[in-house]
């Protein structure tokens, strides 16, 4: 069996590359086995016409949409590798191996929270990453920040702009950022609250954050905790060997997302810490335009259309 294109990952990304290769006229399978990162979510947020919208629903109404094309196939079964050349690469599954052109990863990213107690249980509910994402919702309510190692360098206006939904914001620093001096009086001057013990474990009541409790017992009283935790890349894409940037996200261009290996493209979260639906959505059209411009050169040179 063989495709164009093989995306892995069936997330706006992926299925935002589908459509657009879809109506391009290339043969695409989009395969979608992996736990769904934003599992937690009940709601997404900030994306045009679909504010609200639960993520299940708008996987459904993306598949009902791609249903149109023929060319466009679903596959549920997990790749456990993927090898080959450009032109040539071989997607495994527990089903058989697969054929394609070019490969586009739209996997993501696997979150790694920091091991406190209770804020696993609070992932993706109570203690989120994005406030563009979720902070209308929690707005003029108790805001903190959990600073981790490596957030020195965005610390500060990061967590001044919390400003703009609450009144009621700390920062939380524990051992991880030794925050100087300007940085603390900007942060005064913006009315946020700074702690600096360590924090050894979150408090829930009803399922929701409650407090912050810090060593030594103390409680900080809290609604919402906003953090930007360690990501890995998923199995698949770390065996490929792919370059990657500092942070770990895979390096590409934004206009031509091919990744170090010739023929592999990536598009949306794991390539950048910029995460959000509808940037991701952007992205895989982008990554989509690109590897169609490519493909129908190369298969007009062939003689093949």
């Amino acid at each position: 069996m063989q495709f164009d294109v093989v995306i892995v990952g069936g997330g706006p990304a992926g299925l935002q590359a589908a459509l657009t290769l879809g109506r391009a006229r290339k043969r695409v399978l989009l395969c979608d086995a992996g736990p769904r990162r934003n599992a937690a979510a009940v709601h997404m947020h900030n994306f045009l016409t679909r504010d609200g919208t639960a993520p299940a629903e708008l996987r459904a109404i993306a598949r009902q949409q791609l249903a149109t094309y023929s060319n466009v196939e679903f596959g549920s079964s997990a790749i456990t590798s993927i090898t080959g050349a450009r032109g040539a690469f071989q997607v495994h599954t527990p089903e058989g191996v697969i054929g394609a052109r070019r490969i586009l990863l739209c996997t993501g990213m696997v979150d790694e929270p920091p091991p406190i107690e209770g804020l696993r249980e609070l992932w993706g509910t109570s203690v989120v990453q994005c406030p563009y994402c979720h902070g209308w919702e929690v707005q003029d309510r108790r805001w903190g920040y959990l600073a981790l190692p490596g957030a020195a360098a965005h610390l500060v206006p990061f967590t001044t702009m919390l400003r703009g939904w609450s009144r009621d914001v700390t920062l939380f620093t524990g051992a991880a950022v030794d925050l100087p001096a300007e940085g603390r009086a900007t942060l005064a001057a913006a009315g946020v609250k700074l702690e600096t013990a360590a924090i050894t474990r979150v408090l829930a009541q009803d399922g929701r954050l409650a407090a912050v409790e810090l060593a030594g017992g103390r409680r900080v009283a809290c609604d919402v905790l906003f953090s930007h935790p360690p990501q890995r890349q998923v199995d698949v894409v770390r065996a490929l060997g792919l370059a990657l940037d500092p942070e770990g996200f895979v390096r590409v261009e934004p206009l031509r997302p091919e990744t170090s290996v010739p023929g592999i493209y990536a598009a949306g979260d794991l390539t950048t810490r910029g995460q959000a639906a509808i940037l991701a959505a952007a992205a895989g059209m982008l990554a989509a335009a690109a590897l169609n411009t490519e493909l129908t050169m190369q298969l007009a040179a062939e003689g093949h259309i």
